[in-house]
């Protein structure tokens, strides 16, 4: 052995540690690599750790102040996963109707299944409001309150799978892992009530279905800022309460030493973002004991608003108690609520039989939908609240399976409401037989960026350090996003 490197002979007793071998080979440049690396994600001890980024990188939920002032405060998200027809809701075409049963000349993008011969929509639309907005039959409900919504015709996006357009839509990317907007906006608005989480999901209890727990993700940004189920059957809060009573004395002393654990364990591993969190959820059940039971709580609202939302009719009753609930959970400061679709009739997504199936889940939608907006206007929260209903994608002006419709990326409907965004309009359109956004096209990014804008965020200022680059919500580099300020009555200045 050379006596020049030392080390060997700890090589060859097999305790040549990495840091070891990263320092003393190709001049120390792996080592180098290996402590930037750390610092990307955070994982230095404390006495190398760096120095916050400017603006913040942050891990709480202490309430927050935006890049601007912003005209809202909260975000309700409507989440119709599975691709809602937007010709058979939103969009009335009467040129489909006129070709209804003839080929699409150079055909459409679908599956084999897909047979390329354009389907008239089977239901009826009419006038709404004072501004004369065009809405199907089966949404009667929405009609009503058409002059508080903000109806963008001319969305599109870019994949037709569910996975990847679902991701596109929470995420502003298609791929998988990537925070969600529910984790962005907490991220950078926190929460302003401290005895409830940020970020809270009420999907239908039934299961999952179509909306996966990559709905809802925190992806990289810590742990903290991922949704958190409650569920609008049974206890609200998962794991909240024992299933048997304990003494309070006892339970007192077990959160002590469990928090004596997770300090210790904490000190051993600094920057655990999973560990912090769970240390942060514990103590945020505590508190939840009595802040969530009072805040759902649904047998404190009038027999009025219990009827406004559906819940005296067993169609409407499930949805409506999450919309319901959801109105509850805004009320008391939090940021972000998801509201999932009911599971049975395969949520939005109808490759066949669409008139039953499209009928039936309006029919326990509509008015749930509705009444919120109504009580958020009501109760003077709508101007400060965004009402999102979207799903990921929307369908084919073309038959599938008979007497169904495939995904459409290219042109698709959804709405706001409140929020700053204007009352009672439509924007953009799509082509005669709509098949793709021609007019005033808005893409995802696009949309993500003005939402954010709402919240008093610039998306391009709003980032989060990963495998070292600034990452965002919309990647506006890429995506070019913009923010759509025709969509909006007084934007706010950045």
């Amino acid at each position: 052995m050379n006596d020049q490197y030392p080390s060997d002979r700890v090589f060859a007793g097999n305790l040549f540690s990495r840091r070891a071998f990263l320092q003393r080979s190709g001049l120390g440049l792996g080592s180098l690599a290996f402590a930037y690396l750390l610092k990307e994600e955070r994982l230095l001890g404390a006495d190398h750790a760096p120095a916050p980024v400017k603006g913040g990188v942050y891990n709480d939920l202490r309430a927050r102040s935006g890049h601007f002032p912003g005209q809202a405060r909260a975000v309700i998200q409507l989440w119709q996963q599975g691709g809602p027809s937007q010709m058979d809701l939103f969009d009335p075409k009467p040129e489909l109707s006129k070709r209804h049963g003839q080929p699409v000349p150079g055909g459409v993008e679908g599956s084999p299944n897909n047979k390329n011969v354009l389907m008239a929509s089977s239901f009826k639309f009419r006038r709404h409001g004072q501004c004369g907005m065009e809405l199907s039959e089966l949404l009667s409900h929405l009609g009503g309150i058409a002059d508080e919504l903000c109806l963008i015709r001319s969305m599109h996006t870019e994949h037709t799978n569910h996975p990847e357009a679902s991701a596109m839509m929470q995420t502003g990317k298609t791929f998988v892992g990537r925070p969600t907007i529910g984790a962005w906006i907490s991220y950078a608005l926190g929460t302003e009530n401290q005895n409830l989480p940020a970020f809270i999901v009420l999907r239908d209890p039934a299961g999952y279905g179509g909306n996966t727990k990559r709905a809802w993700t925190n992806g990289w940004l810590p742990a903290l800022y991922q949704g958190v189920e409650f569920s609008s059957r049974g206890k609200p809060v998962h794991f909240l309460t024992p299933d048997e009573p304990v003494p309070p004395s006892a339970q007192r002393e077990s959160l002590q030493l469990l928090a004596k654990l997770n300090a210790e364990h904490l000190r051993n591993y600094p920057g655990d973002s999973e560990l912090e969190t769970r240390i942060k959820n514990y103590e945020l059940a505590a508190r939840m004991q009595l802040a969530a039971t009072a805040a759902l709580d649904l047998s404190r609202e009038t027999a009025a608003t219990r009827k406004l939302y559906g819940l005296d009719n067993p169609m409407t009753a499930a949805y409506g108690t999450r919309c319901l609930m959801a109105r509850r959970l805004i009320e008391t400061g939090v940021r972000f609520v998801q509201v999932c679709p009911p599971l049975e009739g395969n949520e939005w997504d109808h490759h066949s039989q669409i008139r039953t199936a499209l009928t039936k889940i309006c029919a326990k939608t509509d008015q749930p939908a509705a009444a919120l907006i109504k009580d958020l206007k009501n109760r003077g929260l709508l101007d400060r609240t965004i009402v999102l209903w979207t799903g990921e994608f929307g369908r084919l002006p073309t038959t599938e399976n008979a007497d169904g419709r495939d995904h459409n990326r290219h042109g698709f409907s959804l709405f706001m409401a409140g929020g700053g965004f204007k009352k009672g309009v439509v924007h953009g359109a799509t082509d005669d037989i709509g098949y793709k956004a021609v007019v005033d096209r808005v893409s995802v990014p696009d949309l993500l960026a003005t939402i954010l804008n709402q919240l008093g965020l610039d998306h391009k200022r709003l980032w989060y350090p990963y495998h070292g680059r600034k990452e965002t919500l919309t990647d506006a580099a890429v995506s070019g996003a913009k923010i759509v300020r025709e969509m909006l009555q007084t934007p706010p200045k950045a």
